[in-house]
């Protein structure tokens, strides 16, 4: 309910959806009412109503709409029961907490603009909704003391900021308006705080009743629905990873990996895992319990379905993420790094959808990265065969993504001397050229960010290739000398990035080293004779292509 919205008077019985009468109608049908009085009336009920309007509406049961907006009152007729106690304690608890952070949002904006009475309402109605969360929490769960402390504190902490609001309605004095402005910022400050505590236990309080279902039922069924729960609560961002992982979720669904009987659950339990270990907590926990162990006995068993060893190849590309700053577990990952690198290489092979290339590729592409070690295994499990292979199936590779997957990796192969004249041998220079003209196929800014990232790879691992000179001549006999000064010169083939325009500049100027005689001498006088630094300034500064 939007403070700008008129209130209706207490005697009314109307639903949420009439408060928001129009202003301007209520203005004509009072026009007989003497205005002065109408408009006191007005600014001294504007601040009593709303609260009252709340609890008459807190008493009737409304559905929330899919659509509610961000801010308005949710009204439920309690926080779940049912075999859905726990999704619907879940869900209500993260709604609510977002409108109380919210309206705790505005009041921290309108109390900078000095808008009081705008304070004092947005107050008041944080108050409500602070007091109604805590009233259904405690009627649907038995809450922890520690909880009830930071309750009780809230609580005080809400009914101060409504009463010191509510003073600075009635006086014009600047020198203590601007002493109240500094005390409401700390109380606040501290509201916030200890408002975020409190959701932090009773999330923490809910994802540990999921985990004893997980830890100690029998059913699938039961189970199942308990891991869908905590992978939706992953979806909400990594603060709540980090109270999943800390409060044992990973432990859990290894226990539930480590299971033939619930092998059905294997492909949701990894799901969950990939998407909680986006945070170092989840990576320690996973590391703990020899998790690494268990996703490449995955991998490796021929009788896991392709989800499964799906799923456990995405959780090994969210561990070897290079995003990750620590890498303790990489240690123990290293001992198993043999068999599951060679179980990634023939998911690739035998993967029947572009998802499940898309993961088993990111795998392999990120393991590259930190060990020179997978490289050579990878080239002796023919691995380039495999994916040149793959990116002629649209099948398998029908996205930049996944192109990005197989030019990350062939980047990173190139660097091995062996290398080339597999290359060569699968008619890998091809492919790269197109890959070099990678575009997006929808105006979607990360699948441009994608194709951008193709064509810089694919320009790198040609001009690593083309130290051979094997390599340089059949590329020059492919033209890839014209495509690289198209790149160059034009920013719009390029997606205007300079990373490209780089990596091209380099791989223009490998060829024209080995085949002086390829490059025109205008290409050459402006692209391979000054600085890489001046030939840089001088394409990132061309409008269109002058070729």
């Amino acid at each position: 309910m939007a403070s700008e919205r008129t209130p209706t008077p207490p005697s009314s019985s109307r639903q949420s959806s009439s408060l928001s009468s129009s202003p301007m109608s209520a203005r004509m049908q009072m026009q007989s009412l003497q205005v002065d009085s109408v408009q006191r009336w007005m600014e001294d009920l504007r601040h009593m109503t709303e609260v009252e309007c709340m609890c008459v509406l807190q008493a009737k049961p409304i559905g929330v709409e899919e659509d509610t907006q961000q801010g308005e009152l949710i009204v439920t007729s309690g926080i779940g029961a049912g075999d859905h106690v726990a999704r619907n304690n879940l869900q209500t608890l993260l709604r609510r907490a977002l409108v109380v952070s919210t309206e705790l949002g505005k009041m921290f904006q309108r109390l900078e603009k000095g808008r009081w009475q705008r304070v004092h309402s947005t107050a008041v109605r944080a108050n409500c909704h602070v007091r109604s969360l805590i009233h259904e929490y405690s009627a649907a769960r038995s809450t922890p003391p520690e909880m009830q402390k930071y309750e009780k504190s809230l609580l005080e902490k809400c009914l101060e900021l409504t009463n010191i609001t509510e003073r600075c309605l009635h006086t014009d004095d600047e020198f203590f308006l601007k002493s109240m402005r500094e005390a409401i910022h700390e109380i606040l400050t501290d509201v916030s705080d200890s408002f975020s505590n409190m959701i932090d236990m009773a999330l923490a309080n809910e994802i540990r009743v999921l985990i004893k279902q997980i830890e100690s039922s029998d059913s699938v069924h039961t189970i199942g629905s308990a891991i869908s729960n905590l992978l939706s609560l992953t979806q909400d961002g990594p603060q709540l990873c980090s109270i999943i992982a800390k409060e044992g979720a990973v432990v859990a669904l290894f226990k539930i990996c480590r299971q033939d009987r619930f092998r059905d659950l294997y492909a949701h339990a990894l799901r969950t895992v990939a998407s909680i270990c986006c945070v170092e907590e989840g990576i320690t926990q996973l590391d703990k319990v020899d998790g690494i162990l268990c996703l490449a006995d995955i991998l490796t068993d021929d009788g896991s379905v392709e989800a499964a060893r799906a799923e456990a190849a995405a959780v090994v590309a969210q561990i070897t993420s290079p995003h990750h700053t620590s890498t303790q577990h990489l240690a123990s990952f290293l001992e198993s790094m043999h068999d599951i690198v060679t179980a990634l290489i023939k998911l690739c092979e035998s993967a029947s959808c572009g998802e499940v290339f898309l993961l088993a590729s990111a795998a392999l592409a990120n393991i590259t990265f930190f060990d020179s070690m997978a490289c050579e295994i990878l080239l002796q499990l023919n691995a380039i065969h495999i994916l040149l292979q793959a990116c002629k199936d649209r099948q398998r590779v029908d996205t930049p993504y996944s192109k990005d997957q197989v030019v990350t990796i062939l980047a990173n192969l190139s660097v091995l001397e062996l290398c080339a004249p597999e290359v060569l041998q699968e008619q890998g220079i091809e492919r790269l050229l197109l890959l070099l003209g990678e575009k997006p196929s929808s105006p979607n800014p990360s699948e441009g960010a994608a194709c951008e990232r193709v064509q810089q790879k694919a320009a790198v691992t040609l001009a690593r290739l083309s130290r051979d000179p094997d390599v340089a001549q059949t590329a020059i006999q492919l033209k890839a000398v014209p495509r690289l000064i198209e790149l160059c010169r034009s920013p719009t083939e390029r997606n205007n990035s300079d990373s490209v325009l780089v990596a091209c500049l380099a791989a223009l100027r490998r060829l024209a080293a080995g085949c002086p005689d390829s490059i025109e001498a205008a290409d050459h006088q402006q692209l391979i004779k000054p600085r890489l630094v001046d030939s840089f300034l001088l394409c990132s500064n061309m409008e269109e292509s002058f070729v």
